[in-house]
């Protein structure tokens, strides 16, 4: 059990039998003599990815979930669906293609990422947040044309096309970050 004093940004609990990650957590003082304090916390079920809010009370307490993270390794892509490894046990799990299909375009095969096991299954795989990836296919750039800032699309190794800057020339590798699929810099 964990009370409310506790919380904090990144924190796994359980709310309702699900696993929920504390997004942001606010203390708040009612000016009202004898008044307990209000802990407002926003959370993210793992299970369904819905954002909630819910409101405690200073001392209230809540389960930690049977939450784990563990190294992992992505394997290969099956069809539609994606397998990854967990690098302390070697336990394979597959990721259908509703799950996988907005994480693909930053993996290669051997990528490592987290893996979020609640009782023993998997239900979350948190990316590195730069990937670097090789540029297959870009037109070439412009020339004299610098009057306003140029991008042009790229279209990399694992199919994900991004906006690039002018200079880029496929075959080069370039990280990308993957919270918002955007160019970073030249690797």
């Amino acid at each position: 059990m964990i009370t409310t004093a506790e919380f904090k940004r990144g924190l796994v609990i359980q709310i309702d039998g699900a696993p929920c990650v504390i997004i942001d957590v606010t203390f708040q003082s009612p000016s009202a003599r004898g008044a307990n304090t209000i802990v407002k916390t926003k959370y993210r079920n793992l299970l369904t990815s819905q954002v909630l809010e819910k409101t405690f009370r200073s001392g209230d307490k809540v389960d930690e979930a049977d939450f784990e993270r563990h190294k992992g390794q992505f394997l290969y892509a099956d069809g539609s669906a994606g397998v990854f490894m967990d690098l302390e046990t070697y336990e394979q799990f597959e990721v259908q293609e509703d799950d996988f299909s907005p994480l693909a375009p930053y993996l290669l095969e051997g990528t490592e990422v987290i893996l979020g096991l609640f009782e023993g299954r998997l239900i979350n795989v948190d990316l590195p947040m730069i990937v670097e990836l090789l540029v297959t296919e870009t037109p070439p750039a412009l020339k004299n044309a610098t009057a306003t800032a140029q991008t042009k699309e790229a279209v990399l190794e694992t199919g994900l096309r991004l906006q690039v800057p002018p200079y880029l020339e496929a075959g080069e590798k370039i990280k990308v970050d993957t919270r918002d699929g955007r160019f970073v810099s030249r690797a």
